[in-house]
């Protein structure tokens, strides 16, 4: 075997292991330096990032987005066999954004227990379930999850049935609390009673259906979830005025959509998703006035940020390995976020919900998004 003459130039003069030792190494630098090259020319057509998830859905065609399918106002079935709700709708927002198409959506309905556990297998690609962002799902040590930007900002709360006389969670000493096992509502109501000096009994179930299902039975006292789910629930009942929720507010629970740690590109492509819907509220951006908007950023060469916000100019698209109307897609698809908030949860939907916190913050609120730039 002849060595090309750019390695024989730099071999040692004597110990012949070493020639091919040195000869090994070389040959894999220049292996290296040559898949770096590749990858980098692969990932040069959007922005120099690539992501595997992202990659994976669109050779599959469709988006798998994990959710309920048992709250309303979130995620739920309806009676014409869609799925309709806040977290439905930013996943019809990633789809469109990353598709082409909201329709190009399959709504996987995952379980408070094996949510985590399908988002990690990469059973969905990404979680839009009225998960609670915390320390131990975040951190690498515990479920190693990204969070979204939070899109509701919920409590923790406590309903009874007003025929039980429970005013309050001191009212409840001695008594049975059905509650979703594995649930951040099953360790606050445990910390709080705890904290009280208060006895109770928790009646644990594996989802929300058993859980409210126990509930109207009279298996239990009172049940505990997050203040908006238990709105939600008591909407379907069939004399909602008949149940109560309990002043206190337990926790906070704010909620986000979530993707795997492993994949960064991925988990930023839907961070800035949510942020896009967020800011299109801001600048007063709707499904029905987008088109529009756009032709008055194309026409004014002045409108710098607009401009950059719907990819006229820049390449903030495309450093999210997106596509540079990313912000156009998703707000054409789902309206802004105030428009996916009232028609869900807010005061034009059956739960009539006051906006609150999930106010934008110029009005009071905690919804804001980073500048587009």
């Amino acid at each position: 075997m002849r060595l090309p003459a750019r390695f024989r130039n730099q071999l040692p003069l004597r110990c012949g292991a070493c020639h091919w030792r040195t000869l090994i190494s070389a040959l894999s630098l220049t292996l290296l330096s040559a898949a770096l090259a590749a990858f980098a020319d692969e990932g040069a057509g959007s922005g120099g990032v690539a992501s595997p998830r992202l990659a994976a859905i669109q050779s599959r065609g469709r988006l798998i987005c994990g959710t309920n399918g048992q709250l309303p106002g979130f995620s739920v079935l309806e009676p014409d066999g869609r799925y309709e709700g806040l977290d439905v709708d930013l996943c019809r927002a990633l789809a469109a954004v990353v598709l082409g198409d909201a329709a190009k959506l399959e709504l996987r309905p995952v379980s408070t227990n094996d949510r985590f556990a399908s988002l990690a297998s990469g059973e969905v690609d990404v979680l839009s379930r009225n998960t609670t962002l915390s320390l131990t799902r975040d951190a690498p040590g515990g479920n190693a999850i990204s969070f979204a930007p939070i899109t509701y900002y919920d409590a923790g709360g406590v309903m009874a049935p007003r025929r039980e006389g429970v005013r309050s969670l001191a009212g409840l000493a001695g008594r049975t609390v059905c509650v979703v096992s594995g649930s951040t509502n099953e360790a606050v109501m445990a910390d709080r009673m705890r904290l009280l000096g208060l006895a109770y009994t928790p009646l644990r179930f594996q989802n929300a259906d058993q859980t409210f299902s126990a509930y109207q039975s009279g298996r239990c006292s009172a049940v505990t979830s997050d203040r908006a789910g238990l709105a939600a629930r008591r909407s379907l009942f069939p004399d909602p005025q008949a149940h109560e929720l309990l002043p206190e507010t337990l926790s906070k629970e704010p909620m986000a959509m979530a993707t795997q740690q492993a994949d960064p590109v991925w988990s930023d492509a839907v961070r800035w998703i949510v942020y896009a819907v967020m800011q299109a509220e801001e600048w007063g951006i709707t499904r029905a006035n987008v088109a529009t908007r756009l032709k008055e950023a194309r026409a004014n060469p002045d409108a710098a940020e607009l401009r950059r916000f719907f990819g006229v100019e820049g390449d903030l698209g495309r450093q999210l390995g997106l596509p540079d109307d990313f912000t156009y897609r998703a707000v054409a698809a789902v309206g802004n976020y105030g428009e996916i908030i009232d028609r869900n949860v807010g005061l034009r939907s059956s739960l009539r919900l006051e906006r609150g916190l999930n106010q934008l913050w110029s009005r009071g609120g905690l919804i804001v998004a980073p500048p587009f730039r």
